[in-house]
């Protein structure tokens, strides 16, 4: 009678060694399951912000023409300022990656600036319906701009920050998630005041 309670006291131990073992790997398998699917979601997180400021990109890109027709007008000699702007349309376009677009946008932007300060040279294009309509456009888009630049850089920081942590870098490495560039301003744009040459 003894015997049968011993054995029965041993299997009763087996079993209960048994179910912590099946939960300790389903306790692993749902972390490993959810930091895999966190590294997935901040890493799309990232390409949808920057799909966004993508949009206000093109948006700004699509307005420069406009803009450059009104005011070739007005200023005919400002060739440099004109021939600026479309190679820095053109490197946005042909850019194969978000640093190539990051320095096109940046090039643009001093350009841009340095066009919309024309008006200071030109006092008749304040009159110009076209040039303000497009001004205002234009400064409408760079807020849209910098909203969406700040949002994909918080994305940005989101991922970045996961992938440095213990568990996340393993995560990411799975996922085969790497780190996201932010996007800053060029050094040029950052320290040059535009200015305008006549």
């Amino acid at each position: 009678m003894q015997k049968y309670r011993f054995a029965s006291g041993k299997s009763y131990a087996g079993w209960i060694i048994l179910g912590l073992i099946v939960l300790v790997v389903i306790i692993g398998l749902a972390v490993a399951v959810s930091g895999y699917n966190k590294a997935v979601a901040l890493s799309e997180a990232v390409k949808t912000n920057w799909g966004q400021v993508e949009t206000q990109l093109q948006r700004r890109f699509d307005l420069i023409p406009n803009l450059v027709a009104t005011v070739k007008g007005y200023a005919t000699h400002e060739k440099e300022l004109f021939t600026d702007l479309a190679n820095a349309r053109k490197a946005y376009f042909q850019a194969s990656n978000t640093a190539g677009k990051v320095r096109a946008a940046g090039l643009l932007q001093g350009g841009l600036s340095r066009l919309l300060l024309l008006q200071e040279r030109y006092p008749e294009l304040k009159a110009n319906q076209n040039f303000l309509t497009l001004q205002a456009q234009i400064e409408g888009t760079e807020n849209r701009v910098a909203v969406a630049r700040t949002r994909y850089n918080k994305a940005v920081q989101n991922l970045n920050t996961y992938q440095r942590t213990f568990f996340g870098r393993m995560f990411c490495s799975w996922a085969g998630v790497g780190p996201a560039e932010y996007f800053k301003a060029t050094e040029a744009a950052a320290t040059t005041v535009p200015q305008v040459k006549f």
